[in-house]
C-alpha cells in the first residue's frame, strides 16, 4: 500500500514538474518589423493609413479572407518559422492573445508604415515604428514574468528567437519624401549614419531584455518596387533607391557582425537576399516568373492605386507574379525569398511541430467580380 502511495505520488509529481516546466521546453520568436511582416497589427488601429483589411488581400491564406498581411498569403517570416518548425506568433494587437498564447506562440508587432525611426510613415497616422514595438515587448515581459516567474521567463525570452525587418519604409516612407524634414536636412551619407546610430541602440536594447539568438532581415532592391517604376519616367527601377537599399545592407552587415562579437552571448545574423531578388526582377523566367514590374492585383490603368482593393483587377495567375501589390511581394516570391535566407544561414529545425502550411496558391484566381 505504501509503495502504491508512494508510486502515485513520484507519478504526480514528475506530471506535475512537466507541465510547470512546460513552458521552457518550446522555443518562440518575437518578430519586429512593418507591413512586409505584418500579420494584423495595423488592422486593429481603427486611424491607420496603412491596413490590409479588405480583399483581395489574403485570398491565398487559410479561408481566403483578410488576415492583416500585405500579401495575398505568406510573409517570409512565416515561411522561415514554418521551415524551422517555430510557431507562427500572434499579432500583439489581435483580441485573443493571453499569457499562454504568448507561451504558446510568440507574439508579432511588425506594423505596416513602421520604420526604424520614429518619424517614418507618420502620414499613416496611426503605426508601430521599432521602438514602440520594442516597448511593446518590454510590456510582454511583464506579463510572462508575473505569469511563471522571473527565472522562468528570463529563460524563455533567452531561448526564442527574434526577426527584425525593418528599413524600407525609412527611405520610401521618409527620406525620399519632400514631405518629411529628414529630406532635406540630411544626406545620403548623414541619414544612413543616422539610421544605423538608432538601430544599434534598438539591437543593443533589445539584447538587454534578452535577445540573444537575432536575425536583422536586409532590403530588397526596393527602387523595383512598381510603385517606384511607375513613379519613374521611363518605367525602370530606381537606381538611387536601389544603392541606398544596398549601402544599409552594407552597413548592416558591419552593424550586426559588430554587435555578435561584442554583446555577450549574442549571436546575430544578417539575411540578405538582394542579389536573388534582383535577378528574379531582371530574369523573372528563370525563376517561373511572368511578370516581375506591375502588381497582380491593380485598379486598371490608374496607377499607382497603393493598396489591393475589392475593386480592384487580378491577374490570372499569381504564381507567376513577382509583386502582389504596388510595394509588397506575392506569396511565391516570399517562398523564394525565405528559400534563399534559409539556405544561406543555414538553419535547422527547431521544434518539432505539426504547423498546417496555408493553402497552395492557385493557378487561376477569381475576377474582381467573382466569376
Amino acid at each position: 500500500m505504501k509503495l502504491t502511495v508512494l508510486l502515485s505520488l513520484v507519478i504526480y509529481t514528475t506530471v506535475f514538474g512537466v507541465l510547470i516546466d512546460g513552458y521552457n521546453c518550446k522555443i518562440v520568436q518575437f518578430i519586429f518589423g512593418d507591413s512586409l511582416s505584418d500579420v494584423g497589427n495595423n488592422n486593429h488601429l481603427s486611424k491607420s493609413l496603412a491596413r490590409a483589411s479588405l480583399p483581395w488581400y489574403g485570398i491565398d491564406f487559410g479561408s481566403g479572407m483578410p488576415n492583416g498581411r500585405f500579401s495575398n498569403g505568406r510573409t517570409v517570416a512565416d515561411i522561415i518559422g514554418d521551415k524551422m518548425g517555430l510557431p507562427r506568433p500572434s499579432a500583439f494587437l489581435d483580441p485573443s492573445l493571453t499569457e499562454d498564447v504568448i507561451l504558446e506562440n510568440g507574439v508579432n508587432y511588425a506594423s505596416g508604415g513602421g520604420g526604424i525611426l520614429n518619424e517614418t510613415g507618420s502620414y499613416f497616422v496611426q503605426r508601430f515604428c521599432l521602438y514602440k514595438q520594442i516597448e511593446l515587448f518590454q510590456g510582454t515581459q511583464d506579463l510572462i514574468r508575473a505569469k511563471i516567474g522571473n527565472t522562468k521567463a528570463h529563460k524563455f525570452f533567452q531561448e526564442a528567437r527574434y526577426v527584425v525587418a525593418l528599413g524600407s519604409n525609412d527611405f520610401i516612407n521618409n527620406y525620399l519624401m519632400p514631405v518629411y524634414s529628414d529630406s532635406w536636412i540630411y544626406s545620403d551619407d548623414s541619414f544612413m549614419k543616422y539610421l544605423m546610430q538608432t538601430l544599434r541602440e534598438q539591437l543593443t536594447l533589445l539584447h538587454s531584455l534578452g535577445a540573444r539568438e537575432l536575425m536583422v532581415f536586409g532590403l530588397g532592391p526596393m527602387g523595383c518596387i512598381p510603385l517606384q517604376r511607375v513613379l519613374s519616367s521611363s518605367g525602370g527601377c530606381q537606381e538611387k533607391t536601389n544603392k541606398l537599399a544596398q549601402t544599409f545592407n552594407t552597413e548592416t552587415i558591419k552593424l550586426v557582425s559588430e554587435l555578435s562579437s561584442t554583446l555577450p552571448n549574442a549571436t546575430f545574423k544578417f539575411g540578405d537576399a538582394y542579389d536573388v531578388v534582383n535577378d528574379v526582377i531582371d530574369n523573372p523566367n528563370n525563376y517561373g516568373f511572368s511578370n516581375s514590374d506591375s502588381p497582380c492585383c491593380s485598379f486598371g490603368k490608374i496607377r499607382p492605386a497603393l493598396t489591393c482593393i475589392p475593386a480592384s483587377t487580378l491577374c490570372k495567375d499569381r504564381s507567376k507574379y513577382v509583386f502582389w501589390d504596388e510595394y509588397h511581394p506575392s506569396d511565391s516570391a516570399n517562398q523564394l525569398i525565405a528559400d534563399e535566407m534559409y539556405k544561406k544561414l543555414g538553419f535547422k529545425p527547431i521544434n518539432q511541430t505539426n504547423n498546417a502550411a496555408p493553402s497552395p496558391v492557385p493557378a487561376v484566381a477569381p475576377s474582381s467580380d467573382g466569376n
